[in-house]
């Protein structure tokens, strides 16, 4: 599989598990839908990076 850089928000379907840009939804018109399978249910994937909250 090619890995490309995305930036921005990145959208994961549901159904297929596909990423999806949110430019990606711009350019097509700003719809929310899979653009792999065509599905409408996509999830916010939370970035990699780890909140610390000290414990007092």
């Amino acid at each position: 599989m090619e890995k490309e850089k995305l930036t921005g928000i990145v959208y994961e379907c549901v159904r297929c598990g596909a990423k999806v840009p949110s430019d990606e939804l711009e350019l097509r018109g700003g719809e929310i839908k899979c653009i792999v399978c065509g599905y409408r249910v996509l999830k916010k994937i939370r970035p990699p990076v780890v909140k610390r909250v000290s414990a007092k």
